[in-house]
């Protein structure tokens, strides 16, 4: 079988979550698949410097790779339904897309569709016009209705899709996705992590968040648990880290943080290197996630995987990434945001065992599963 795979999402260099999980799927799939042929479709108008290095060892492998201006290929391909990505990969029998993008396939190519989240149906509000705008000509409902199968990356994700655009439940395979690069391999007396902690004048106790710096992530709740916790009890030490690339409406967090009562014992980081983060995640003394809706959510198993006592929300995906590993809490509620740091600044006995239960925890999350479950779909259309 031939198959074709969107890898358009490489084209802005950035290592979005979008771009990790198709690099980490992809190189699960390959690994286990020697006997399909993978046509890779890559566009960037602009000559980007992608390193395609970690897939050249492959042997059944091949990148096609156009310069169509974007904005031409998506308005040809949302308007006259044109070029086939099928026809520009040189023919398959089957295109995987591993997140929504503009797209028209041939009528007989066996479609698969992965679905991170459908935030942008329920919080409208949370990304910019331009982004609503894109999301409205992409069409994610009329993606899902062609896909013969869709993936999902949690139950909670499958359970939206079902109930948002009417899937039937066949249709869609949830598999967790796997774990990222961070894995633990820190401890708080390696010399790099000295070097992070002078490089940004952290202190010694800090509370960590790290993710998108926007509303919607829920940090002006953070800071307002942050500026009650220490109301409450004057001899708390622990200062607030917000870390992450700044998001639609991000001066909102940054109004909030001037404005906030203890704004001095609050650092923001902007843009944290991806070599940093593991990093960041070890030196941390509690990692704080309430969001409000996450389709799956790394950076808490992130910290679980560097032995960090973990709060987040008890909503969406959430509670089915980390179990019993962390606190959850309701988001809404900066008194239960507040109850939890209390809980494990205090109580030193919970702490470890929070830390020791979570020990391994992150292995657990393992990319061939996913590689499994998608060969197991591509057999069931091989046999057809």
């Amino acid at each position: 079988m031939r198959i074709g795979i969107d890898v358009r999402c490489f084209a802005q260099g950035k290592n979005t979550g979008v771009e990790e999980y198709t690099r980490n799927a992809l190189i699960a799939i390959l690994e286990m698949d020697h006997d399909n042929e993978y046509v890779l479709f890559f566009n960037a108008w602009h000559k980007q410097k992608i390193d395609f290095s970690w897939i050249v060892q492959y042997k059944n492998v091949i990148i096609k790779q156009f310069a169509i201006p974007n904005k031409l290929l998506n308005l040809s391909l949302w308007l006259l339904h044109y070029p086939k990505l099928d026809k520009l990969c040189g023919g398959v029998d089957l295109f995987f897309m591993p997140n929504n993008n503009f797209c028209a396939l041939s009528d007989d190519v066996i479609f698969l569709l992965n679905v991170h989240d459908l935030s942008f149906e329920h919080y409208k509000n949370s990304l910019s016009f331009k982004r609503r705008l894109w999301h409205f000509f992409v069409n994610p409902r009329f993606l899902v209705k062609r896909a013969q199968h869709i993936f999902a990356v949690s139950k909670a994700t499958k359970i939206d899709l079902c109930e948002t655009y009417g899937v039937v439940d066949t249709k869609v395979s949830s598999i967790l996705n796997g774990m990222t690069s961070v894995v633990g391999k820190y401890n708080r007396n390696n010399i790099d992590l000295v070097s992070l902690k002078e490089k940004y004048s952290l202190p010694y106790r800090f509370i960590l968040y790290f993710g998108t710096i926007e509303p919607r992530k829920n940090i002006i709740n953070i800071i307002k648990a942050f500026d009650d916790l220490h109301s409450r009890d004057k001899s708390i030490n622990h200062k607030l880290v917000i870390a992450g690339a700044c998001g639609w409406k991000g001066e909102k967090i940054f109004k909030a943080v001037s404005n906030a009562k203890y704004s001095k014992d609050i650092i923001v980081i902007e843009d944290i290197p991806e070599n940093e983060k593991e990093m960041l995640y070890t030196l941390s003394s509690i990692f704080i996630y309430p969001s409000f809706f996450e389709g799956f959510g790394f950076p808490p198993l992130e910290a679980i995987a560097c032995s960090v006592p973990t709060i987040t929300s008890n909503t969406t995906s959430l509670p089915e990434v980390v179990k019993d590993k962390a606190i959850m809490v309701n988001p809404m509620r900066s008194d239960e945001i507040v109850e939890a740091l209390m809980t494990i600044i205090v109580d030193k006995n919970f702490q470890e065992q929070l830390i020791q239960n979570s020990k391994d925890y992150a292995l657990e999350f393992n990319w061939k599963i996913f590689a499994r479950k998608f060969k197991k779909v591509l057999s069931s259309y091989q046999e057809v």
